[in-house]
């Protein structure tokens, strides 16, 4: 099948999987399957509250996969069986369309994130200050060359001029989620971590860092050519869109997206 009549497929199947969710009934597929997806880190909980939605709604399973969005990409690019592919860029699914690797056509921005300054010390944190003054050993990043949040950290930090002072007390996480760790066990007294992962409590103290400072992050999705013909990936590709999806998105402070 040409690329073309693939994404003309898909495009369909999205507007009649979209219908038959906002009116409250079970997609039209012909019986029940299962999606592999990889999830950039920062989404993980969100992902796997959207997940138990989405079996409820269309009775299909959702295999999660979470890592950085690099890391996750070099594993898509080495042939892993994923299907659909959640990114913290827009990035990395453009070049997997690109590459071929997933269906022109179906690229979509699903979230947007933003980071958070954070410490488990109610007391550290408060505002660019805390940056500024110093008054810590270690600062916890993910690694911004394969984590879009720790790219933003890096923006950050270089907006407000103090990047190169702070660089020798960086601590790099592999991904957001092991930054936080970092953070949450006092292995770091604070550290750059997602919205998302502070978003249901209020322990600590925290900056929301102005997005003055830094780009909001976009984070796109996209189907992969693994998934194309996968009714269960285009089924989880509509539903990350709908109205159950954006619900949890907003609950953890993510922008909805498209």
């Amino acid at each position: 099948m040409s690329r073309s009549r693939v994404a003309s497929r898909l495009r369909a199947g999205f507007a009649a999987i979209v219908v038959a969710v906002f009116a409250g009934l079970s997609p039209a597929l012909a019986r029940a399957g299962e999606v592999h997806v990889a999830v950039a880190a920062n989404f993980a909980e969100a992902a796997r509250e959207i997940a138990a939605l989405f079996g409820t709604v269309t009775g299909h399973g959702a295999i999660l996969s979470f890592g950085s969005t690099g890391q996750l990409y070099t594993q898509i690019s080495q042939a892993a069986p994923f299907e659909v592919f959640l990114a913290a860029d827009r990035v990395r699914p453009r070049m997997a369309i690109e590459q071929g690797l997933a269906v022109a056509g179906s690229q979509v921005t699903y979230a947007t994130g933003r980071i958070v300054l954070f410490s488990s010390d109610a007391e550290l944190v408060k505002g660019e200050a805390t940056l500024r003054e110093g008054r810590f050993t270690k600062l916890a990043i993910a690694n911004p060359a394969t984590a879009p949040y720790g790219a933003a950290a890096v923006e950050t930090m270089r907006a407000l001029g103090v990047h190169d002072a702070l660089r020798d007390r960086l601590v790099q996480g592999t991904n957001i989620a092991q930054t936080y760790q970092f953070v949450a066990t006092g292995n770091a007294e604070l550290g750059f971590v997602a919205l998302s992962q502070v978003a249901g409590h209020d322990r600590g103290s925290r900056w929301n860092v102005p997005f003055r400072l830094y780009d909001p992050i976009a984070q796109d999705a996209v189907l992969l050519r693994r998934g194309a013909e996968n009714p269960a990936a285009v089924a989880f590709m509509a539903f990350l869109q709908g109205v159950e999806a954006r619900a949890v998105k907003q609950k953890y402070g993510y922008g909805a997206g498209n």
